[in-house]
């Protein structure tokens, strides 16, 4: 493709992303959360901003831990880990006797959340597996309280497929990026990232054409999806 192609190409995708929250309503919502501010949870934030490591924000992470904790969960599993970021939100929930199940296939990442979670005694409640978050997943039995999806756009399908028979009733499905910046909504619009916007929209789909789950999309940031497995009546 010619530069010039691709500078057009790059604006367009620019002025056709779509901001689901309004920037000075976000910033409204995180001063009223400044009461969980902690120096390991701000020194991820700086990592990810200067090594433009993709993690949900401060907003998402309060809302991973109250959904975990209105559930009372005490198991989760994450499909994609990153360094520890929503794990230290969802450690937090669990209590001293949860366990989180992360996933991710670069051991310096589970280095790096050892060194992060241990600094906020975290990491007990941790266990870390460096591999493929699917083939984590099936060597991992049981049912979960909550699985949480942050893997590859790509693979949400097959994750929502993975997931959604080991969770037990009333527990929780989530997905990050489910607006996927807006593109979600523009079907025709040309996407370098079509495949997995594509995806994201099969994943979505999936999950509220399901009958045996209640789904609502959080739009913070780029959009979470909560899938609640019904309970038997």
């Amino acid at each position: 493709m010619c530069s010039d192609c691709s500078k057009i190409n790059d604006a367009a995708n620019n002025a056709n992303r779509i901001t689901p929250v309004d920037p000075a309503i976000e910033a409204y919502q995180r001063d009223l959360a400044v009461q969980t501010d902690h120096p390991v949870l701000t020194a991820m934030e700086d990592y990810a901003q200067a090594h433009h490591f993709p993690i949900v924000n401060r907003l998402a992470g309060i809302f991973l831990e109250t959904q975990a904790k209105m559930i009372g969960a005490r198991r989760v599993f994450e499909f994609g880990s990153g360094y520890g970021y929503s794990a230290y939100w969802f450690a937090r929930a669990v209590g001293e006797n949860g366990r989180v199940i992360c996933s991710d296939s670069d051991p310096q990442n589970r280095e790096r959340a050892k060194h992060y979670l241990s600094q906020a005694d975290l990491w007990p409640r941790i266990e870390f597996h460096t591999g493929l978050a699917q083939a984590v997943f099936e060597q991992t039995e049981g049912l979960f309280d909550i699985c949480y999806n942050d893997v590859d756009k790509g693979d949400y399908p097959l994750i929502w497929r993975m997931a959604k028979n080991r969770i037990r009733p009333g527990g929780l499905y989530i997905a990050d990026n489910v607006l996927w910046q807006g593109r979600v909504t523009m079907p025709a619009y040309h996407d370098p990232a079509m495949g997995s916007t594509a995806a994201i929209v099969e994943h979505n789909h999936l999950i509220f054409n399901d009958p045996d789950f209640d789904a609502f999309i959080n739009p913070t940031r780029d959009g979470l999806v909560v899938a609640r497995k019904k309970t038997v009546s």
